[in-house]
């Protein structure tokens, strides 16, 4: 074998691994862990830190390898062509093309993209020094690469933002779905992190305490009155009316109570309980619970009241009700696991018309949806079309809902069964004939 034909294949050999270290390198990259190589730059890890920097390159980055690969691949099928044709003659183009093709797909393609698969961190931090002075080398080439690609992606519209930013939101609830699965404790997390995510998605009005079961004051009482009612309430912050429940005019803080008696040597009847009330902060129905947490935050207040598009009360919303929606229920020594909720020896449950959708799913893992309806009365209403009678029975997904007593057109009490946990027997097969 002449030395030129030596030289030519030990380039292509040369080549293949450049082309299989192009190949891994672009799969370790793009599937190293984003959130771990960001605590490892944070903890001084160099080489971690030209793997963040190169993911905020992506399109440099994934243009870079690319060429780089393509220039190495194309190289070396044509030397191995040159080779075959002065061995077989013409021929040789088909075995140059058919020796190739293996050789690129095992060990430039499939060989090195999944070791970089199972080893993706590592392997990324080993490769990111080199491909970064690749992707510095080869970067006037991928600058007129993206100004191409960039066009023609204009010319097909430009709704990319809007489709990436929704991929990488729905990307981070698999995450977390994937996380979740792993065990009890990364369950609760999972359940949380969820939470956290659909803030923005769920309004103030789904989460309310309503205006029913809000435990409110009226400023016509005397003073030993109020106090009285204000320290039997299980709750801190009272609402003051005048006259009219709707005419919210302050909310009582029970301790700022209290120091106002001992200001008074414990002469209740000479306070002036309108100077002790706060001033109301009314905020719309609509308000999501994210921006509603934030308002809570800067105006460090813990307590709003909830009024809709007419400016009439709805209920009250507190601090503690949206951290809920992020941790799971929190109970106090005042508090009733589920209040409205009972459960009852054969298995099914005895249900206040006015409990939360959320509530039941969140407790009992329901999955009911609340689109429609944010109470379980409002959703068999909402299924039933009609307003039904004490006695009818609707099947809502899994669960048999029936109606147990209805006021006026309000439906009080429900009992809600799984119809799957006692199957109704089979009926008997006909006679043969």
């Amino acid at each position: 074998m002449s030395d030129p034909l030596t030289l030519t294949i030990i380039a292509i050999v040369v080549l293949l691994a450049f082309s299989g270290f192009f190949s891994g390198s672009e799969t370790a990259l793009t599937g190293a862990s984003r959130p771990r190589m960001h605590q490892l730059a944070s903890d001084g890890n160099r080489r971690a830190g030209v793997v963040s920097l190169l993911h905020a390159q992506q399109e440099r980055l994934i243009g870079g390898i690319l060429i780089g690969n393509n220039i190495v691949n194309i190289l070396a099928s044509a030397l191995a062509t040159s080779v075959m044709i002065q061995l077989f003659g013409d021929a040789g183009v088909a075995y140059a093309t058919a020796g190739m093709t293996v050789l690129v797909v095992i060990f430039s393609e499939v060989l090195p993209k999944t070791y970089a698969i199972r080893h993706a961190d590592d392997m990324a931090l080993t490769v990111a020094p080199v491909i970064r002075v690749v992707v510095v080398l080869l970067s006037p080439l991928t600058k007129m690469v993206e100004i191409v690609v960039g066009a023609i992606l204009r010319l097909m519209g430009e709704k990319i933002n809007s489709a990436a930013d929704q991929a990488r939101e729905e990307e981070l609830r698999g995450a977390i779905r994937l996380h979740s699965d792993t065990n009890t404790v990364a369950a609760h997390e999972g359940l949380m992190l969820g939470g956290v995510m659909d803030l923005d998605d769920v309004e103030v009005g789904e989460i309310m305490t309503h205006r029913m079961d809000v435990n409110m004051v009226d400023a016509s009482l005397s003073p030993g009155e109020i106090v009285t009612q204000v320290l039997d309430c299980p709750h801190t912050r009272v609402p003051l009316f005048s006259g009219d429940p709707d005419n919210i005019i302050g909310v009582l803080h029970a301790k700022a109570l209290l120091r106002e008696v001992q200001n008074h040597d414990g002469h209740i009847d000479e306070m002036h309980i309108s100077a002790v009330a706060t001033e109301p902060w009314f905020i719309p129905e609509s308000t999501d619970c994210l921006s509603q947490l934030h308002e809570f935050r800067d105006r460090r207040e813990h307590f709003a009241l909830v009024v809709d598009e007419y400016g009439s009360l709805q209920g009250v919303v507190t601090l503690e009700d949206i951290i809920e929606e992020i941790v799971g229920e929190i109970d106090d020594e005042h508090d009733i696991p589920v209040p409205g909720v009972r459960r009852q020896s054969d298995g099914s449950f005895l249900v206040d018309g006015r409990v939360t959708v959320r509530d039941l799913n969140r407790e009992f893992d329901w999955g009911l949806s609340d689109d429609e309806a944010s109470t379980i009365a409002g959703l068999v209403l909402h299924e039933a079309r009609f307003i039904p009678e004490e006695g009818q029975s609707f099947a809502i997904g899994d669960l048999k809902v029936d109606v147990l007593r209805r006021s006026g057109n309000q439906l009080r009490q429900l009992r809600i069964k799984s119809r799957t946990s006692h199957p109704e027997p089979e009926p008997p097969a006909p006679p043969a004939a």
